[in-house]
């Protein structure tokens, strides 16, 4: 087959030997270019080539060598028969990239991995913080200042010029301070305190608003805001929602905890709040249904019992409305995700030490957890995965309070050793880029004529 078939097309290219010079070249790069193929070569090396090694001995050397030689002046000594077509020629651009705007001529880059820093940026002392658990003594407000509770004291810590002053120290019969929380609006601030009261102040006349009483019999450990309403939570068990701009503020007062509650927090679509308590539970409250109700019959939507320990670490999802993050004491140490429309556990685990608090990265799928013993230290962690993404550590006693700058990148921590500590841990703001437009034409920034 192989020699009268080679021979019978080696008798068809002699035939046409003007074809074959008129083949054009732009030949698909998966078909064999005939063209560049030498069929005589093939033919001889098929029929005539192998003789002398298919037998040996009747070669003498001399003709062997002879033979070499010839090859070796001929060409003959190639390995290679077949030849395929080179790559496709790269097309030729009827519009150069030049005139094209450049929101479309520049393709989509990778983002470049973000570093991040395992020590602190800035040390600030904080004497006299209480080392509790269950209170809440730092938040960060709208208008970029820190305030932290000292004590009976409460001190304001301007991010932008890093002054520092004194809003209020209150009595010793009614102090110390067991948790604040700023208003959306950046300038009033809620103090709960521990003789039961809840003080309202404008952070910018140093003034105090009013005092809100009669709600609680015991300390204020947790506070919330929605919009006008000021949630309490107390050491006796009870959730109150507070009106604070009438007389009579109480609005709804929720049941179910049956010790002090030391987690409070609104979802961004204000109608769920999420509350945790020494008894282990997590209980999510609905707003409509609570305002369809009597202020003394406002029933829990979901009630989560899988925690072992208290948990005060509560943290929503920014990306995912109904996910939430939460966080137990020294016996559970587990960070849990739960479905707050089903109520179901979506995920738990094991950290190793107790979770005092928890953040959400408002731009990357992140979620930051701060601990106690052994380590004292904050993780980053990558979410649904959970992997370790870095450990920060520095602070010599448990991280029990975590607060989050307005841009979102800066994360300050309060610990037991009476330190506070700021880490640029969720990277650096994006200054906005204003918008392209949805169909950008081609020659945009040239004057049109008419």
């Amino acid at each position: 087959m192989g020699a009268g078939s080679l021979n019978s097309a080696n008798n068809h290219q002699s035939k046409c030997p003007d074809q074959r010079r008129t083949i054009r070249e732009n030949l698909d790069r998966f078909i064999p270019n005939r063209s560049a193929m030498d069929f005589d070569y093939a033919h001889y090396m098929l029929t005539g080539g192998r003789k002398g090694k298919e037998n040996p001995a009747a070669s003498s050397p001399s003709k062997e060598a002879y033979r070499k030689q010839i090859a070796e002046t001929l060409n003959m000594n190639r390995t290679r028969i077949l030849a395929f077509k080179n790559k496709p020629p790269t097309p030729v651009e009827l519009i150069p990239q030049s005139f094209y705007p450049s929101s479309v001529q520049q393709p989509k880059t990778t983002k470049p991995r973000r570093h991040i820093s395992q020590s602190s940026e800035r040390t600030l002392d904080a004497p006299d913080l209480l080392d509790d658990y269950y209170l809440n003594l730092l938040d960060w407000g709208s208008s970029n200042v820190l305030a932290i509770a000292l004590g009976s004291t409460l001190y304001l810590w301007d991010a932008s010029d890093g002054s520092t002053s004194e809003l209020v120290t209150v009595e010793d019969e009614d102090g110390p301070v067991t948790s604040v929380s700023w208003a959306p609006d950046g300038r009033h601030i809620s103090i709960g305190l521990n003789n039961s009261d809840v003080q309202l102040w404008d952070s910018t006349a140093n003034r105090l608003l009013r005092t809100l009483k009669g709600g609680h019999t015991s300390r204020v450990g947790s506070l919330a805001w929605n919009n006008h309403i000021l949630t309490t939570g107390g050491m006796d068990g009870k959730i109150i929602n507070n009106d604070v701009r009438i007389r009579s503020h109480i609005v709804e007062t929720y049941r179910g905890h049956r010790q002090e509650v030391c987690g409070l927090k609104w979802s961004a679509s204000s109608q769920q709040l999420a509350s945790g308590g020494n008894d282990n539970l997590i209980y999510i409250w609905d707003r409509s249904a609570a305002a369809s109700n009597s202020p003394s019959q406002s029933q829990w939507l979901h009630r989560m019992e899988n925690h072992t320990a208290a948990v005060k670490a509560l943290a929503w999802c920014p990306f995912q409305g109904n996910l939430l993050a939460s966080g137990g004491g020294g016996s559970d140490r587990c960070i849990k995700f739960w479905n707050t429309h089903t109520g179901a556990c979506l995920n738990s685990v094991d950290t190793g030490s107790q979770v005092c608090a928890l953040l959400w990265n408002k731009s990357e799928r992140e979620l930051l957890s701060s601990h106690g013993f052994t380590q004292n230290q904050l993780i980053l962690w990558k979410y649904p995965s959970m992997v370790k993404m870095a450990e920060l550590t520095g602070h010599t006693s448990r991280v029990l309070f975590m607060a989050q700058s307005p841009d979102g990148c800066t994360v300050a921590s309060a610990a037991g050793d009476e330190t506070l500590r700021f880490w640029n841990v969720f990277g650096i703001p994006e200054v906005a880029k204003p918008a392209p437009k949805a169909h950008p034409e081609p020659f945009a920034h040239f004057t049109r004529i008419r």
